[in-house]
């Protein structure tokens, strides 16, 4: 076994502005007195190295043993750097991080080639740096990333504003984390003059996002979608299809013209060694092979493999403990796979026992169904997974008796699906503002429903997102709505399930009125859905992995997790209720205590009436110290407006540092 790496815990690297970013940097064991020259990796995000995200240095460690210098990097105004932090990805993080690349390729120890690594915020990161092409950057693994912060983030998804997420988790987080101080231990004299800045220019990242509803400048900014010629570096990215981030990780793949890779499991927002479901894999060692490759020129062989491996899915009895997905991996030399081929299936009216149809040919009667909107639909779709370590879908059948289904006879045969599913539907509404949602299920012979994949669309975005109109009353339009990307496999006895809805709860703010959807099939209408679809045949063997080594998650020691639905029936009123939190052990006398809790609400007899309050708590104990921030913020609307409000409270040894408060109103555009 290779011995511990030498941590320098905290390096400031200077910036063209002045501002120092703290890096913790892992060297391999004996690095100063040896002539070897080593590349350098960078893990970079606003996560708090020093204690929040200190588990991770388990990663930094294995790349150190392995021959890398791997270094772990606080975007300035987060952690130990300075400087100031008023949202997510600005454009001067990313030349930081453009510069911090560069200075590290510079240093006596290198080999002049760097890497970058990381998840979720950690994976924008490595995409939107590489976009400015710094001369040394070689090779990038984004995990869980997208590549078009509009379309598909955690913010809006089909021109819908996401409703649990950004109020439950991520937004009023970031308020809490981001009025934390700089590690006072590491950050020596003048740790108290950083936090009172950090302090002043602490801003909610939702005063934007919401002062942003439609696509345009502010999201292209960051957004590698559209660009993808400026990706030089190699490129390996990692998804999950139960991730919130399918999409975009095939789309990247398919249109990145530099050397890449893709690996694709049946994870959800947790690294592939300990997501759920499983099988999980040593995901480390995958990403060690790529940098081995593209940085000290050693090829085990990963060169000669297929270019795209994922993992094909196939029905589980819908349990959202589940800690396993039944199917098997598979590998291609591109995206869509060999063997690709497209197959349509047509929406077919009620039959005199209700039941509509999804056939494989076109539908000569017309007809029209129509459908009141319950904005509660959409309980058992689980979680949006982008920061979450839970959160699978249910049995579908309680949202499909509130949603229109088309059913297929049972299959006489496996059918495989590997791509974007595309519907297009004809469709009109009675109202300006009309969600359109789309399900495919897995519905086994027993009944039960398996959600497979899922897409959305705004009707107002239907000429694009940056363009929204109101929708005209019982006018007839034709929609076309893409899925999200999956593999899944149908076994012979199962049926194809579409499920149309208006309404994505927990996952999308409910439309502001109650409205009336009419889907129109057969005769010149032919609603339908487009499927890629993988011809059967034998292929090669599947792909290998080393095992997932043993443990449990490196952030958290878990308190119980909560999830659960509730309804009052005299007013109408479904309740989500959401919480997590537990301890990071950072070092001795130091750790962090963290939770997030979720209250929303929506009215059935009143969707306009919906409220979200999210609460996230902080406990940092450094020494003798303990410091202590508490978010809340809370998003109530009315037909008209999204009234926002956010409460922070700071506190050292139990005396008030800040109290501060932001408000405002921001009208809805026609969401």
């Amino acid at each position: 076994m290779a011995p511990d790496p030498t941590v320098k815990p905290h390096v400031a690297i200077p910036m063209r502005d002045g501002v120092l970013l703290s890096a913790a940097i892992h060297y391999p064991s004996g690095f100063e007195d040896s002539q070897q020259r080593y590349p350098a990796l960078i893990e970079y995000h606003p996560y708090r190295k020093d204690d929040r995200s200190c588990g991770r240095a388990s990663d930094h460690d294995y790349f150190a043993k392995n021959g890398f210098v791997s270094v772990r990097l606080d975007v300035r105004g987060t952690g130990s750097s300075t400087g100031a932090n008023t949202d997510e990805y600005m454009p001067i993080e990313t030349q930081d991080g453009h510069d911090a690349v560069e200075w590290l390729a510079a240093q006596p120890w290198s080999n002049g080639r760097v890497g970058m690594f990381g998840s979720s915020y950690g994976g924008f990161t490595c995409f939107q740096v590489a976009m400015l092409r710094p001369a040394h950057l070689k090779a990038i693994v984004p995990i869980y990333a997208t590549d078009d912060r509009y379309t598909d983030d955690c913010h809006y998804k089909g021109g819908a504003f996401k409703a649990y997420y950004d109020t439950g988790t991520y937004g009023t987080m970031m308020v809490a984390l981001n009025a934390l101080p700089p590690d006072p231990e590491l950050f020596g004299d003048g740790w108290e003059d950083e936090w009172k800045r950090r302090l002043d220019s602490n801003t909610p990242y939702m005063l934007e996002w919401l002062s942003h509803q439609v696509d345009g400048p502010y999201w292209r900014t960051g957004s590698l979608r559209g660009q993808y010629d400026k990706v030089e570096a190699a490129t390996f990215i990692i998804g999950g299809w139960q991730d919130g981030y399918p999409q975009p990780s095939v789309r990247a793949f398919q249109n990145l013209g530099c050397q890449k890779k893709l690996l694709m499991g049946p994870w959800n927002h947790s690294r592939p060694n300990v997501a759920v479901p499983g099988p999980n894999i040593d995901y480390l060692n995958e990403i060690r092979r790529w940098f081995d490759l593209h940085l000290k020129g050693l090829d085990d062989g990963v060169s000669n493999e297929p270019a795209a491996t994922f993992y094909v899915q196939s029905y589980d009895p819908p349990d959202p403990s589940r800690r396993n997905t039944s199917g098997e991996w598979a590998a291609s030399s591109s995206w869509p796979p060999e063997g690709s081929a497209s197959r349509t299936f047509y929406l077919a009216g009620a039959d005199r026992s209700g039941h509509r149809a999804l056939v494989d040919r076109e539908v000569v009667s017309e007809n029209v169904s129509h459908l009141p909107v319950d904005p509660a639909t959409g309980v058992t779709g689980g979680l949006w997974s982008g920061g979450l370590p839970w959160g699978l879908p249910g049995d579908q059948r309680r949202d499909e008796a509130l949603s229109l289904t088309y059913t297929s006879p049972p299959l006489s045969q496996p059918l495989t699906i590997a791509g974007a599913p595309v519907a297009r539907l004809t469709v009109s509404a009675d109202t300006p503002v009309a969600l359109f949602v789309v399900k495919i299920a897995d519905v086994a012979p027993d009944g039960s429903s398996a959600l497979v994949t899922r897409g959305l669309l705004n009707g107002t975005r239907r000429n694009g997102m940056s363009s929204p109109e109101p929708m005209e009353s019982h006018r007839v339009y034709k929609l076309e709505i893409e899925f999200d990307s999956t593999v899944w496999r149908f076994e012979a006895g199962h049926r194809i399930r579409l499920a149309v809805s208006g309404s994505d709860f927990p996952n999308s703010w409910p439309t502001p009125m109650h409205t009336v959807l009419s889907l129109y099939a057969g005769g010149r209408t032919q609603s339908q859905v487009q499927m890629p679809v993988l011809e059967e045949r034998e292929r090669p063997d599947p792909p290998t992995f080393l095992p997932a080594p043993g443990g449990t998650p490196p952030r958290f020691t878990p308190e119980p997790d909560r999830w659960s639905f509730t309804e009052d029936p005299l007013d109408s009123m479904v309740t989500l209720r959401v919480h997590r939190g537990g301890i990071s052990e950072a070092r001795e006398r130091v750790s962090m205590f963290s939770s997030d809790d979720l209250q929303l609400f929506v009215h059935r007899n009143s969707p306009f009436a919906t409220t979200a309050v999210g609460t996230t708590t902080m406990r940092l104990r450094n020494g003798d110290r303990l410091f202590e921030s508490v978010a809340r913020q809370v998003i109530a609307s009315d037909a008209s407006y999204f009234r926002w409000q956010v409460d922070l409270s700071v506190k050292q040894n139990g005396d008030e540092v800040a109290n501060m408060s932001w408000r405002r109103d921001f009208p809805r555009e026609l969401l």
